[in-house]
């Protein structure tokens, strides 16, 4: 596992749960407005991560104390020893949660299947037939499709959640994305934040005002049970 940063203790990372957050190293996505920069190559600027002895130390140690681990990123699929992690932190009896761009859904099914997670969350980075231009990569839609019926067939907790950027995402984009998610359970707008961005000039640029994220809220609200505004 390349993991490139370690916070100890999250209180909102995890809804109504007390987690530390692993932050693991590649991305397969380039999108523009990505606040955690340093985390998108397959490697990390001096190739040093947290050793795994470290991390299980600090977990057992924080035994009664903490309910679990989030698992993010980068993309945490795209660990090749994933599995293996998140079973040996399983059997510790910690709560996982995983955050995922769903480009991997054969591993979120097998992670599924076998009780390996308890908590998903994934970003929904706009309508289908615009994630090319958004995520900069060539992406397979079919595997996102894929994703998202398996999480919201999988009878674990979970959320979808799309970051909202002036100038990317319109009134359209929103509607397409409800119909994408139609039926499920959690959805969240998450405001765009000038910080530290993949492409820099973005640094100039305003989140949406908050009557424009209830607007978008008033759109997505038919076809999702439970909808939040993170600003």
């Amino acid at each position: 596992m390349k993991i490139s940063g370690f916070q100890k203790t999250s209180l909102i990372d995890y809804p109504g749960k007390i987690v530390s957050i692993i932050f693991t190293q590649g991305c397969n996505f380039r999108c523009s407005y990505c606040y955690n920069t340093g985390l998108i190559p397959s490697e990390s600027k001096h190739n040093e991560y947290f050793p795994l002895d470290y991390i299980f130390y600090y977990l057992e140690k924080r035994k009664g104390l903490i309910d679990g681990i989030s698992i993010t990123g980068g993309e945490p699929t795209l660990q090749s020893d994933l599995y293996v992690f998140i079973k040996d932190v399983k059997d510790m009896d910690y709560k996982i949660k995983l955050d995922t761009n769903g480009s991997n859904p054969d591993l979120l099914k097998i992670l599924i299947d076998e009780k390996m997670i308890d908590y998903i969350a994934m970003d929904i980075k706009g309508p289908l037939q615009r994630y090319k231009e958004i995520s900069s990569c060539n992406i397979n839609t079919a595997k996102i499709q894929e994703s998202i019926k398996t999480i919201m067939n999988s009878g674990i907790e979970y959320e979808f959640r799309t970051t909202v950027v002036p100038g990317i995402h319109s009134n359209e984009d929103m509607e397409d994305i409800a119909l994408l998610i139609k039926g499920s359970r959690n959805f969240y707008i998450q405001n765009f934040r000038a910080e530290n961005t993949y492409d820099p000039s973005l640094m100039k640029l305003n989140g949406f005002p908050p009557q424009k994220l209830e607007e978008f809220k008033d759109i997505i609200s038919p076809y999702v049970k439970n909808i939040n505004i993170r600003n």
